[in-house]
Protein backbone atom coordinates (compact mmCIF):
# COMPACT_ATOMS: atom_id res chain seq x y z
CA UNK A 1 0.00 0.00 0.00
CA UNK A 2 1.44 3.38 -1.01
CA UNK A 3 1.72 6.32 1.36
CA UNK A 4 -1.09 8.09 -0.51
CA UNK A 5 -3.33 5.08 -0.03
CA UNK A 6 -2.47 4.85 3.69
CA UNK A 7 -3.21 8.53 4.24
CA UNK A 8 -6.47 8.25 2.26
CA UNK A 9 -7.51 5.20 4.29
CA UNK A 10 -6.78 6.95 7.59
CA UNK A 11 -8.75 10.08 6.67
CA UNK A 12 -12.23 8.60 7.35
CA UNK A 13 -10.97 7.13 10.62
CA UNK A 14 -9.90 10.60 11.78
CA UNK A 15 -13.30 12.01 10.78
CA UNK A 16 -15.19 9.31 12.69
CA UNK A 17 -12.96 9.71 15.75
CA UNK A 18 -13.40 13.50 15.72
CA UNK A 19 -9.63 14.08 15.66
CA UNK A 20 -9.58 17.60 14.25
CA UNK A 21 -5.80 18.16 14.18
CA UNK A 22 -5.15 14.72 12.72
CA UNK A 23 -7.84 15.30 10.10
CA UNK A 24 -6.45 18.68 9.06
CA UNK A 25 -2.91 17.30 8.90
CA UNK A 26 -3.94 14.30 6.79
CA UNK A 27 -5.87 16.55 4.42
CA UNK A 28 -2.86 18.82 4.08
CA UNK A 29 -0.54 15.87 3.38
CA UNK A 30 -2.99 14.37 0.91
CA UNK A 31 -3.23 17.70 -0.93
CA UNK A 32 0.57 17.90 -1.15
CA UNK A 33 0.73 14.33 -2.43
CA UNK A 34 -1.91 15.07 -5.08
CA UNK A 35 0.03 18.17 -6.18
CA UNK A 36 3.09 15.95 -6.66
CA UNK A 37 1.01 13.45 -8.67
CA UNK A 38 -0.12 16.24 -11.00
CA UNK A 39 3.44 17.55 -11.26
CA UNK A 40 4.82 14.08 -12.09
CA UNK A 41 2.00 13.01 -14.43
CA UNK A 42 4.02 13.73 -17.61
CA UNK A 43 6.84 11.48 -16.33
CA UNK A 44 4.50 8.56 -15.67
CA UNK A 45 3.32 9.16 -12.11
CA UNK A 46 4.61 9.41 -8.59
CA UNK A 47 7.11 6.99 -7.04
CA UNK A 48 7.46 5.90 -3.42
CA UNK A 49 10.53 8.11 -3.24
CA UNK A 50 8.46 11.11 -4.38
CA UNK A 51 5.82 10.37 -1.75
CA UNK A 52 8.50 10.10 0.91
CA UNK A 53 10.00 13.41 -0.21
CA UNK A 54 6.59 15.11 0.13
CA UNK A 55 6.17 13.77 3.67
CA UNK A 56 9.71 14.74 4.63
CA UNK A 57 9.08 18.27 3.35
CA UNK A 58 5.82 18.48 5.29
CA UNK A 59 7.59 17.29 8.45
CA UNK A 60 10.40 19.79 7.93
CA UNK A 61 7.89 22.65 7.55
CA UNK A 62 6.16 21.67 10.81
CA UNK A 63 9.48 21.35 12.64
CA UNK A 64 10.70 24.75 11.46
CA UNK A 65 7.36 26.42 12.21
CA UNK A 66 7.33 24.96 15.72
CA UNK A 67 10.84 26.31 16.32
CA UNK A 68 9.93 29.78 15.07
CA UNK A 69 6.71 29.93 17.09
CA UNK A 70 8.58 28.73 20.17
CA UNK A 71 11.26 31.41 19.74
CA UNK A 72 8.59 34.10 19.56
CA UNK A 73 6.72 32.94 22.65
CA UNK A 74 3.77 31.37 20.82
CA UNK A 75 3.77 28.10 22.71
CA UNK A 76 0.19 27.36 21.62
CA UNK A 77 1.05 27.50 17.92
CA UNK A 78 4.32 25.63 18.49
CA UNK A 79 2.39 22.84 20.23
CA UNK A 80 -0.05 22.64 17.31
CA UNK A 81 2.80 22.31 14.81
CA UNK A 82 4.40 19.61 16.96
CA UNK A 83 1.12 17.67 17.08
CA UNK A 84 0.90 17.84 13.29
CA UNK A 85 4.53 16.72 13.06
CA UNK A 86 3.73 13.65 15.18
CA UNK A 87 0.93 12.70 12.78
CA UNK A 88 3.23 13.04 9.77
CA UNK A 89 5.99 11.05 11.45
CA UNK A 90 3.65 8.06 11.70
CA UNK A 91 3.96 7.71 7.92
CA UNK A 92 7.73 8.19 7.71
CA UNK A 93 10.23 5.33 8.10
CA UNK A 94 11.56 4.61 11.59
CA UNK A 95 14.34 7.13 12.27
CA UNK A 96 17.92 5.91 12.60
CA UNK A 97 19.82 6.31 15.83
CA UNK A 98 23.16 8.13 15.81
CA UNK A 99 24.94 4.80 16.38
CA UNK A 100 23.19 3.24 13.38
CA UNK A 101 24.13 6.28 11.30
CA UNK A 102 27.78 6.08 12.38
CA UNK A 103 27.84 2.38 11.41
CA UNK A 104 26.37 3.12 7.96
CA UNK A 105 28.76 6.02 7.38
CA UNK A 106 31.72 3.89 8.48
CA UNK A 107 30.69 1.09 6.13
CA UNK A 108 30.23 3.50 3.19
CA UNK A 109 33.61 5.14 3.89
CA UNK A 110 35.28 1.72 3.87
CA UNK A 111 33.53 0.53 0.72
CA UNK A 112 34.29 3.80 -1.11
CA UNK A 113 37.94 3.66 -0.08
CA UNK A 114 37.68 7.19 1.31
CA UNK A 115 40.90 8.42 2.88
CA UNK A 116 40.01 11.79 4.36
CA UNK A 117 38.03 15.03 4.14
CA UNK A 118 38.79 15.39 0.43
CA UNK A 119 36.51 12.38 -0.21
CA UNK A 120 33.48 14.04 1.39
CA UNK A 121 31.88 14.65 -2.03
CA UNK A 122 32.17 10.96 -2.86
CA UNK A 123 30.87 9.61 0.46
CA UNK A 124 28.01 12.02 1.24
CA UNK A 125 25.75 11.12 -1.75
CA UNK A 126 26.22 7.40 -1.10
CA UNK A 127 25.23 7.79 2.55
CA UNK A 128 22.25 10.04 1.74
CA UNK A 129 20.93 7.50 -0.75
CA UNK A 130 20.94 4.87 1.97
CA UNK A 131 19.51 6.94 4.85
CA UNK A 132 17.10 9.23 2.98
CA UNK A 133 14.01 9.93 5.03
CA UNK A 134 15.35 8.20 8.11
CA UNK A 135 17.48 10.96 9.64
CA UNK A 136 18.15 14.69 9.41
CA UNK A 137 20.52 15.63 6.59
CA UNK A 138 22.45 18.06 8.83
CA UNK A 139 23.26 15.22 11.21
CA UNK A 140 24.39 13.06 8.29
CA UNK A 141 26.62 15.90 7.05
CA UNK A 142 28.29 16.41 10.44
CA UNK A 143 28.74 12.65 10.99
CA UNK A 144 30.34 12.11 7.57
CA UNK A 145 32.61 15.12 8.12
CA UNK A 146 33.63 13.96 11.61
CA UNK A 147 34.37 10.38 10.55
CA UNK A 148 36.35 11.49 7.49
CA UNK A 149 38.47 13.81 9.65
CA UNK A 150 39.02 11.12 12.28
CA UNK A 151 41.77 8.48 12.54
CA UNK A 152 42.57 6.26 9.54
CA UNK A 153 39.54 4.11 8.83
CA UNK A 154 41.37 0.82 8.72
CA UNK A 155 42.71 1.39 12.27
CA UNK A 156 39.43 1.76 14.20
Amino acid sequence: MSLSEKVSADLPKAIKAGQKIRLETLRSVLAALKEKVVEKRPQGGISEEDELAVLMQAAKKRREAADIFGQHGRKDLAALEEEELLVIQEYLPKPLTEDELRAIVGRVIASAGAAGPKDFGKVMPMVMKEVKGKINGKLVHSTVKTLLEGPPHGAT
